[in-house]
């Protein structure tokens, strides 16, 4: 045990959950008034479900000891044997309940980032029933493939830092499919934000907790985190500017909006390669990070048509698809021994293990994602009605209003 550590993963876990109110207002700002609390309540909710299933079976699923490379059984259910006593085969030198409690805030946040695909349209009670649901077959598999011991991905050798596939690219897929599957809002194409400060503040929150998120990933205080700290800082700078750069060359405005939205997806498009390159490279990835996910969200989803309202496939899934490729292309052992080189380095198999591990974490989070909201329509409707979504989810689900006038 080493109590400089351990409070240094305390710190990194509670700067972490700070990063799902920061969530909450900053898709809670994007929306129109009469959805803000819906839009809040989606983030809350996943902190409450997902606490309760992490310690019933999540964290066993994920990180508990191994059924053929793809989930972890359920010998540590109800947190048997998870204790103050370090589990050696993730950390010599934490609490092993600590260890818990830092992967746990990852499961939160992850299902809260899908929300943004289908705000302002899908029924609560659907909603809740969903995030359970997802949570037990699509993340805790994903995260047992990528960090749990014998897990196929990591067995491997494919590079997630600190979760470019497992909360990234699962969320922004998984939200896709629901956007696809929901359909547009009657009044997508004249939907605006209706409080752009609770964004912004939001998006802050996001870029503080996002250290917690990276450099707590090295689970120690060392060499490794200090770089992944280094490096998710500059990312979100340079995406900010790269973001922002393309919208004033394309639209001769640069935006709030598009600043924050750029600093988001350069943390995105950081997360898997945080711990594995150089300051220099971060640059590279922040830059054409922000591009990309720009391009995504103002070409791409108009090209193809789909309603993701508050663009958590065009951050989150196409960011951290291109994060887990610059892992491939800019990782080196001069960073991180435990890593790997990538393409630029020599090694062009890293780059092949990360589209391996990219292909297959598509496939699987869009086929679940898919079947599970099939599953769940079945039985409840998933979809509010025209009036609720004119009347607006506030009132027509939860019976009350963000707003009211002074008298």
């Amino acid at each position: 045990m080493n109590m400089g550590d351990t409070v240094f993963l305390f710190l990194a876990t509670v700067m972490v959950m700070l990063m799902t109110p920061g969530l909450a207002l900053f898709y809670g700002g994007m929306v129109k008034s009469k959805n803000v609390l819906s839009t809040t309540m989606h983030s809350y909710t996943a902190m409450a479900i997902v606490s309760i299933q992490w310690i019933l079976i999540g964290y066993s699923l994920s990180f508990g000891p191994d059924w053929n490379g793809f989930i972890g059984n359920l010998d540590w259910a109800l947190l048997k044997d998870v204790t103050f006593t370090p589990n050696e085969d993730y950390s010599a030198t934490l609490p092993h309940n600590l260890f818990m409690m830092f992967q746990l805030m990852f499961a939160i946040l992850t299902p809260a980032l899908i929300s943004g695909a289908f705000a302002e349209r899908m029924k609560f009670s659907a909603f809740v029933v969903f995030i359970l649901a997802w949570t037990t077959l699509v993340y805790d598999p994903v995260a047992h493939w990528v960090w749990g011991v014998g897990g196929w991905l990591r067995e491997l050798g494919a590079l997630d830092f600190a979760g470019g596939n497992v909360v990234h690219i699962t969320s922004g897929v998984s939200g896709l499919v629901l956007a696809i599957y929901l359909g547009k809002r009657k009044d997508a194409h004249s939907s605006a934000p209706h409080h752009l400060p609770f964004t912004v503040l939001g998006a802050g929150l996001l870029w503080f907790g996002w250290f917690g998120f990276n450099v707590g990933s090295a689970l120690t205080l060392n060499e490794v985190a200090i770089t992944a700290f280094i490096n998710t800082n500059t990312a979100a700078a340079m995406a900010a500017i790269g973001w922002v750069v393309c919208e004033w060359i394309f639209t001769k405005k640069p935006t709030v909006l598009g600043a924050v939205s750029g600093a988001v997806s350069g943390l995105v498009a950081i997360t898997p390669a945080c711990g594995f390159v150089t300051p220099l490279s971060s640059i590279i990835i922040g830059l054409l990070g922000g591009a990309i996910c720009y391009f995504a969200v103002f070409y791409m989803k108009r090209k193809l048509g789909y309603d993701d309202a508050l663009d958590a496939f065009g951050c989150h899934g196409v960011g951290g698809t291109w994060g887990g490729i610059a892992t491939g292309l800019f990782a080196t052992t001069s960073v991180n021994e435990a890593g790997a080189n990538g393409l630029f380095y020599g090694n062009a198999a890293l780059l092949g293990k990360q589209a391996i591990a990219i292909g297959a974490t598509y496939v699987f989070a869009a086929v679940a994602t898919f079947l599970i909201i099939k599953g769940i329509s079945l039985f409840m409707s998933v979809r509010a009605n025209e009036e609720e979504e004119a009347l607006g989810l506030d009132i027509a689900l939860h019976g009350e209003k963000a707003y009211h006038e002074s008298l």
